[in-house]
C-alpha cells in the first residue's frame, strides 16, 4: 500500500513521506509552471506585441528579474517573524494569480508607421515568433509585403500602388504608437508577480523543511522530490505556454500560466490539513493585535504588501534606476562585508567569511552569463536559429527554454550520484573547483554558439538548432556544478550571527547578476520593425561578437578561480574527507530549508524565481 500510518505520532504518510509533501510538491509544480511559462514569453511579447525596441525590452526584463530576486528577502523576513508561511504563501499565490491573468489582457497591440515624403503608412506584422511577416498598408488599403535589408526598405509591388519599390536609408523613419492603458496593465501585472514572488518563494520551501525533524533521514529525499516538482513544472510550462502563445495568441499562453498558478493555490488551500500546523504564524495573538486604528498587524502587513506594488510598478519600467542602485550598492555592500570580516572576525571564522564572499562574487559572473536565457538567447533563437527539430517538425523560440529544465531532470541525478561516488573515494572536487567548472562550462556554452554561427549559418542567417541545444546543455551542467553548493556554502561558512545577512547578500548578488545580464543583452540589440529584425546578417554578426567575448571571459575567470581553488579550499577550514560532500546534492536543499532560506531550487536550480 502506498498510504501508511507512521509509528511515530500515527500520522498518515504517502510513499514513506508526510502527505503534506505531496501538497507542497503540486503547489510548487504549478507555481513554477506559471512562472516559467510567463518568463519564456516575456521578451518576445514585449518586442512583438508592444513593439518595444530590443534595448528597452531587455532592460525591462532585467529590471523585472532583479526585483523578483530582491523581493523574497523581505517576504521571508515578514513570514518568519510575524505572518507564518501559510498566510504568506496564500497571499503571494493570490497576487501571482492576479499578475499572470493580468498579463493576458494584451489589447490590440502597438502600431508602427513608416513616414515617407511627408506621408505616413501603417506597417503590420502577421504572425508571432520566427514566422512573423511584415507588410505595409498602401493607399487604397492594399497590404504589400515589406522587407528591410541593409538599411533600405523594399516594398513588393510598391510602384503599382503609388509607393516606391525601394526606399534608401535616410529616406524614411519608423515610429511606434502604443496603447498606454494596456502598457500600464503590463507593468502593473509584473509588479503583482514581483510582490507575489516575494511572499511565496521565501516560504514554501520552509514548510517542506518543517515537516521533518532536523535529524530525519527522509529530509534530503523530500527536498529531492520537491525539487523535481519544480523542474517538472518548468518543463511542462515552457513547452505548453510557448506553443499556445505563438500558435493562438499571447493571451492563451499567459492565460494558461494563470490557470497553472490558480491550480497551485487551490491545491495549497485544499491540503492545509496535511501540513500539520507547521506553516502557522509564530505568534498568532500578535497578528490580531491592533497597531494602526482598526487594522491589526496581519492586515497592516497585507496593506503594506499592496503599497509595495507602487514602487515595484515604478521600478520595473525604470531599469536605469535599478541598474544604478545595484551596480553601485551591491559592490559597496560586498566591500563593507569584506572590511567587517577582516576587522570584526578572527581566526577560522574570518577565513571562512572571506571565502564565502569571494565565491559569491564569482557566482555573480556565472549567473550574469547564464541569465541570458530569458533575453538575448530567446531573441537569438527567434531571429537567427533554424528551429526545425526533425522531419519538418519545429519548435518556437519560447519553447527553447524547455532545454534547461529538461537537462536538469536528466542530468542532476547523474551528477549527484557521481559526486557521491567520487566523495567515497576522496576524489570529489572542492566547492571552489565546482564553481570554477561551472564558470568554464557557461563560457564554453557561448563559444559553442559562436562556432555554430561561424561555420554552420545558412543563407537565411539561421544556425541549426543543435548548437543552441549544446549551449544550453553546457549551461545546465555548469549550473548543476554551482547550484547545489551555493546557499549551503553560505550557511556553513558564514559567522552564525550574520548568516541571515549573508543570505540576503547572496540573493542580492543574484539580483546584481540579472542587472549585469541586462547590460550584456542590451549590447546584442538590433534594429527592428514590427518586432522583426531589420538586418539578420548584422544581427548574427552582433551575436557572434558579444557571445564570443563573454564566452572567453567566462572561461578565463573560471580558469583563474581554478588556480585560486587550493587557497580557497584551505580557507574553508573544513574536513576534506566530507566537507564538500556535505555541501553537495540534495543535502544543500535540506540545509537551506532548515534555516528558512528561500532556496527551493538551490538543489540544482538556484531559482530565477
Amino acid at each position: 500500500m502506498a498510504t501508511t500510518v507512521s509509528a511515530a505520532g500515527g500520522r498518515a504518510e504517502l510513499f514513506g513521506h508526510p502527505r503534506g509533501l505531496a501538497i507542497l510538491f503540486l503547489t510548487e509544480m504549478w507555481e513554477r509552471f506559471s512562472f516559467y511559462g510567463m518568463r519564456a514569453l516575456l521578451v518576445l511579447y514585449l518586442t512583438q506585441h508592444f513593439l518595444f525596441g530590443d534595448e528597452e525590452a531587455q532592460g525591462l526584463y532585467a529590471a523585472y528579474a532583479s526585483l523578483v530576486y530582491l523581493a523574497p528577502v523581505l517576504g521571508g523576513l515578514v513570514a518568519d517573524r510575524w505572518l507564518g508561511s501559510r498566510k504568506a504563501v496564500t497571499i503571494g499565490a493570490l497576487l501571482l494569480v492576479a499578475g499572470h491573468f493580468g498579463m493576458a489582457f494584451e489589447g490590440a497591440g502597438s502600431k508602427q508607421y513608416i513616414d515617407v515624403a511627408g506621408r505616413s503608412y501603417e506597417v503590420t506584422a502577421d504572425g508571432r515568433g520566427a514566422e512573423r511577416k511584415l507588410a505595409i498598408i498602401a493607399p487604397g488599403g492594399a497590404s504589400l509585403p515589406l522587407a528591410s535589408k541593409g538599411g533600405a526598405v523594399e516594398i513588393a509591388g510598391g510602384a503599382a500602388a503609388g509607393l516606391p519599390n525601394r526606399i534608401e536609408a535616410g529616406g524614411y523613419a519608423f515610429r511606434t504608437e502604443q496603447q498606454p492603458v494596456y502598457v500600464q496593465i503590463l507593468f502593473f501585472s509584473l509588479s503583482l508577480i514581483i510582490v507575489g514572488v516575494g511572499f511565496l518563494k521565501a516560504n514554501i520551501s520552509t514548510i517542506v523543511g518543517a515537516l521533518y525533524a532536523k535529524d530525519d533521514p527522509r529530509r534530503d529525499g523530500a527536498f529531492t522530490i520537491f525539487y523535481m516538482g519544480i523542474n517538472v513544472g518548468s518543463v511542462l510550462s515552457t513547452a505548453a505556454c510557448g506553443y499556445l502563445a505563438v500558435k493562438y495568441g499571447w493571451s492563451w499562453g499567459f492565460g494558461l500560466a494563470g490557470v497553472g498558478m490558480l491550480l497551485g493555490l487551490i491545491t495549497f488551500l485544499w491540503g492545509q490539513k496535511y501540513l500539520m500546523g507547521h506553516a502557522e504564524p509564530p505568534e498568532p495573538a500578535a497578528l490580531r493585535r491592533k497597531v494602526a486604528g482598526p487594522l491589526n498587524l496581519e492586515w497592516l502587513i497585507y496593506v503594506g504588501g499592496f503599497i509595495l506594488l507602487l514602487p515595484a510598478w515604478f521600478l520595473v519600467q525604470r531599469d536605469d534606476i535599478v541598474t544604478d542602485a545595484l551596480t553601485i550598492g551591491a559592490p559597496a555592500i560586498f566591500l563593507a562585508m569584506i572590511i567587517w570580516s577582516v576587522a570584526a572576525v578572527r581566526g577560522v571564522e574570518r577565513s571562512r567569511m572571506i571565502v564565502a564572499l569571494v565565491l559569491t562574487i564569482f557566482s555573480v559572473l556565472f549567473w550574469t552569463l547564464f541569465e541570458q536565457a530569458g533575453s538575448s538567447l530567446t531573441l537569438y533563437a527567434d531571429r537567427n536559429t533554424d528551429l526545425t527539430v526533425a522531419g519538418g517538425f519545429a519548435i518556437n523560440a519560447a519553447q527553447t527554454q524547455f532545454f534547461n529544465p529538461a537537462f536538469i531532470v536528466l542530468f542532476a541525478p547523474v551528477f549527484a550520484a557521481g559526486w557521491t561516488w567520487l566523495g567515497r573515494r576522496g576524489l570529489e572536487p572542492s566547492t571552489p573547483v565546482k564553481f570554477a567548472l561551472g564558470l568554464i562550462q557557461v563560457g564554453l556554452g557561448f563559444l559553442v554558439l559562436v562556432l555554430g554561427i561561424s561555420h554552420f549559418a545558412g543563407a537565411d542567417y539561421r544556425v541549426p538548432l543543435i548548437w543552441l541545444t549544446l549551449a544550453y546543455l553546457l549551461h545546465t551542467t555548469g549550473e548543476i556544478c554551482i547550484s547545489p553548493v551555493g546557499l549551503s556554502m553560505i550557511t556553513r561558512l558564514s559567522v552564525p550571527r550574520v548568516v541571515g545577512l549573508m543570505m540576503g547578500v547572496w540573493f542580492m548578488s543574484s539580483a546584481l547578476a540579472h542587472t549585469l545580464a541586462g547590460l550584456i543583452a542590451k549590447a546584442t540589440s538590433g534594429a527592428t520593425v514590427g518586432g522583426v529584425v531589420v538586418d539578420p546578417r548584422a544581427q548574427l554578426d552582433t551575436y557572434a561578437d558579444i557571445f564570443g567575448k563573454i564566452g572567453w571571459v567566462g572561461v578565463a575567470i573560471g580558469v583563474l578561480l581554478l588556480l585560486l581553488s587550493p587557497l580557497l579550499r584551505r580557507g574553508m577550514h573544513m574536513d576534506p574527507a566530507n566537507a564538500d560532500h556535505a555541501l553537495a546534492g540534495e543535502g544543500a536543499i535540506g540545509e537551506q530549508a532548515a534555516i528558512g532560506a528561500p532556496a527551493s531550487e538551490g538543489a540544482t536550480r538556484r531559482e530565477t524565481l
